[in-house]
This record gives structure tokens, C-alpha cells and sequence, in this order.
């Protein structure tokens, strides 16, 4: 049997990938670090932001990813013409709904601040307010880059979008580099140079899909006028992993809004410890967005007997490289809580909350979030749907207030809620998996 892509173009997809999300992740410590100069109030302030931003961008992504499953299976089916039009057609509708987005999040910029993020203190709410009014303004802008990078993806190109992130990120951390130690500006040194960034990002990354030499651009001349065909086919995905990605991030905006109510030791250590994690699930992400590309163009081409083995090869990968991953964090990790500065308090919850995410990242994660990609890119979307938002309301919301209230375990019972979730997610993707319901939808 000849297989769709050898070793080596799985190496060509996956490194970039893992250098890309090491790009942005290992800049957001550094932002973080540098925000947490001006002092614990501001690196809390930019959480929470930044969490409820992580819910837009979490969405359109989610939209994305149905655009490149579909434009990666018309790939596979040997027809790129029509995968360029459902290209287009994802750019097209995601760009209007993020200025939707965008307008939405000024006009309910007070329920935002007072009702979502709950009882906080006033610097931690004057911080928050500062960064949420000039950070909004660049909600379209990653929504088209996300979009953008997701197309590249799908086609097999994820240096591209390595390069881009390298660009971006780079702009943000000398941004806020120069704002903030040398112009002594607050989290506003922070806000102005992500919103540069992102503009920066998806001005160039439009541009380069103009090129028609790629296999999937953007064609010519620009029709702005919605595909319905095309556009019920990228919805049918991107519609339920847009609902399950929107409820995953409410469920946490929910526990973060719990979480404020333990104190601001309890908010930093919160923060610092997400920022950390999102590194120890690094190559997680990476074989996600791998699984996409591979899967959609196996399922395109209905050969299912290939969407079988590298979704077992590309976990078995994602095993490897989360154990050495999870490995660095847990040696690195008195370093990294001496960076940071916090109190000792904040320091020892965030400890805590990290070597037990170690342990169960390198168990557990793998089969919870990377399986089920292969799932949705073979358009099993309404089950995986279902079984993630029912996992997550049941046992990562509601546990969170159990364990952390009911039971007094403060912050490291709401993350024990998160890895209960988990192994849920990881049950019942595996018995989805094993019973082959999803081939052939």
C-alpha cells in the first residue's frame, strides 16, 4: 500500500508545528514575566482578558478548522479548485462575524468587567479594563490569522505558519520590551503591541494566499458573496467545534470567576500555571493540527485504512514527545517560579497545580484532545460535540466548585475537576474510536 505521506512529510509538518506553538507559548511566559514587573495586579488583570479573549479566538478557530477539514478532503478527492473556494468562503465569513465580535465586545465591555470576572479588586479591575478597551480592536485581525495559518496547515505547509508566528510573537515581545522598561508604561505596554502584532500577522498571511501558485489560494477576482453549499459544509463541522471550543472556554471563564473568589495569590498562581501547561501540552497541539491535515486527506481520498494507522502513529508520537516535554517543565520549574517573582504563597499553589498537571498531561491528554481529531476530521463532529461539553459542565465546571468549595481544596481542586474531565473526554473518545461509528460520515 503507498501511504499519502511518508515519514518525512509527516517531519516537515510536525517540527514547524512544535516550533510554532513553542513560538507562542514561550513568548506569553515571557510577556507574562515582563507584566509581572508592574506587579501581581497586572499580570491578574491580563488573565482574565485574556481568558475571555481565548473564547473568541478558541471559536474562530474552531470555524477555521472546519473550513480546513473541508478544503484538506477536496485535497484528497484531487479537486483543489473547490477547496480554494471553501478557502475562501471561511476567510469571508470569519472576517464578518470577528467585526461582529469586535463591536460586541465594546458595547458589553461593563458586564464583561463586573459580571464575568466577578468580586476582583480595583487595581486588578482598572488593569483589565485598560487592556480589554485596546486588545478588542484586534479581535478580527487574529480571527483572520488563525484562518489563514489553518489553510496552510491543511495543505501540508506549516512552515508558513511557523514564520509568521516567529514574526508576530517577535513584534509583541520587543513591543512590549520597549513599552514597559523603557517607556514605563503600564499593561497598556502590554495591549499595543499584541494588537500591532496581530494586524501585522493577518495583513501578510492574506496576502501570501493570494498567490495562485499554491495549491490552495485565494481565487480571483473576489467574490463577496456567500457559497451556501460550501459554507453548510464548513458550518457542519465548524459550527459544533465551535460550540464545544465556546463551552470549553465559558466552563473556564466560570472556574476563573470561582477561582478570583480565593484571593490574588490564588489568580496569579492560576495564571502563571496556565501559561506553564500550555508548554507541557505543546506537542499535543502540534500532533492536533497534524491529525487534521493527514485525516482530512485521508478521509477525502476514503481510504480509511490509512486514517487508522496514522492516527495510531501520530499518538504514539504525541506520547513520546509529551513525556519529554512534561519532563522539562517539572527540571525547569524551580527556575521558572524564581522568574516570576510571585509571593510565596502564589509560588506554592502554583508548584502544586504543575507537577500534578505533569503527571496527568503525560497519561491522560493524548487520547482526551488528540484523538478526537481524527473523529472530527472525519466528520464525526455531533458526537464529539456532545461527549466534550457534557464532560465538561458535569465534571470540570461542576467538580470545580465541589472539590474547591465543598470540599476546601481552594485552587488545586479546581484543577483536579480539569484532569477528572480529562479522563472522561479519553474514555469515551476511545470507545467512539474503537467502534468505527464515525467511518463513512
Amino acid at each position: 500500500m503507498e501511504y499519502r505521506f511518508s515519514n518525512k512529510d509527516l517531519r516537515k509538518l510536525i517540527i514547524p508545528l512544535i516550533v510554532e506553538q513553542f513560538l507562542q507559548i514561550s513568548v506569553g511566559l515571557m510577556d507574562s514575566v515582563m507584566v509581572a514587573s508592574i506587579g501581581e495586579a497586572a499580570v491578574s488583570g491580563v488573565s482574565l482578558v485574556d481568558s475571555v479573549f481565548i473564547l473568541f479566538i478558541n471559536v474562530f478557530s474552531a470555524l477555521a478548522t472546519g473550513g480546513a477539514v473541508v478544503a484538506g478532503q477536496y485535497i484528497g478527492r484531487r479537486d483543489p479548485e473547490t477547496g480554494c473556494r471553501a478557502a475562501w468562503q471561511m476567510l469571508l465569513f470569519i472576517g464578518m462575524l470577528s467585526v461582529v465580535v469586535m463591536a460586541l465586545c465594546y458595547l458589553c465591555r461593563g458586564f464583561i468587567l463586573h459580571n464575568v470576572f466577578g468580586d476582583i479588586d480595583d487595581d486588578v479591575m482598572q488593569n483589565s479594563r485598560t487592556f480589554l478597551l485596546i486588545v478588542s480592536a484586534s479581535i478580527p485581525f487574529i480571527a483572520l490569522y488563525n484562518a489563514g495559518a489553518a489553510i496552510f496547515r491543511v495543505m501540508g505547509n506549516s512552515k508558513i505558519a511557523m514564520e509568521m508566528s516567529l514574526l508576530m510573537n517577535g513584534i509583541n515581545l520587543v513591543g512590549i520590551a520597549i513599552l514597559i522598561f523603557g517607556f514605563h508604561m503600564g499593561v497598556e505596554g502590554a495591549a499595543i503591541p499584541t494588537l500591532t502584532a496581530r494586524i501585522v500577522a493577518a495583513v501578510i498571511i492574506i496576502k501570501l494566499l493570494c498567490n495562485e501558485k499554491r495549491l490552495l489560494h485565494l481565487p480571483r477576482p473576489f467574490v463577496f458573496r456567500i457559497d451556501k453549499m460550501l459554507l453548510k459544509r464548513i458550518l457542519y463541522i465548524g459550527i459544533p467545534n465551535g460550540l464545544e471550543n465556546s463551552m470549553f472556554q465559558l466552563g473556564k471563564i466560570l472556574v476563573l470567576s470561582l477561582v478570583s473568589g480565593f484571593g490574588t495569590a490564588a489568580i496569579a498562581a492560576n495564571a502563571i500555571g496556565n501559561y506553564v501547561a500550555m508548554f507541557a501540552i505543546l506537542p499535543g497541539m502540534a500532533m492536533g493540527y497534524t491529525t487534521i491535515t493527514v485525516v482530512s486527506q485521508c478521509v477525502g481520498a476514503r481510504d480509511y485504512e490509512q486514517v487508522r494507522y496514522y492516527t495510531k502513529k501520530l499518538i504514539k508520537l504525541c506520547y513520546l514527545f509529551m513525556i519529554g516535554f512534561n519532563a522539562i517543565v517539572l527540571l525547569a520549574l524551580p527556575l521558572i517560579l524564581q522568574v516570576y517573582g510571585l509571593s510565596e504563597l502564589a509560588s506554592q499553589y502554583a508548584r502544586q497545580i504543575l507537577i500534578y498537571h505533569a503527571v496527568c498531561a503525560v497519561l491522560i491528554w493524548p487520547i482526551s484532545f488528540t484523538l478526537p481529531n481524527t473523529l472530527r476530521a472525519s466528520n464525526d463532529v455531533a458526537m464529539t460535540m456532545f461527549i466534550s461539553i457534557v464532560s465538561m459542565w458535569v465534571f470540570r465546571v461542576a467538580f470545580s466548585y465541589l472539590l474547591g468549595i465543598y470540599f476546601h481544596m481552594e485552587l488545586f481542586g479546581v484543577w483536579v475537576a480539569m484532569t477528572i474531565d480529562w479522563l472522561v473526554r479519553a474514555i469515551c473518545f476511545a470507545v467512539r474510536y474503537r467502534r468505527g461509528k464515525w467511518i463513512g460520515k
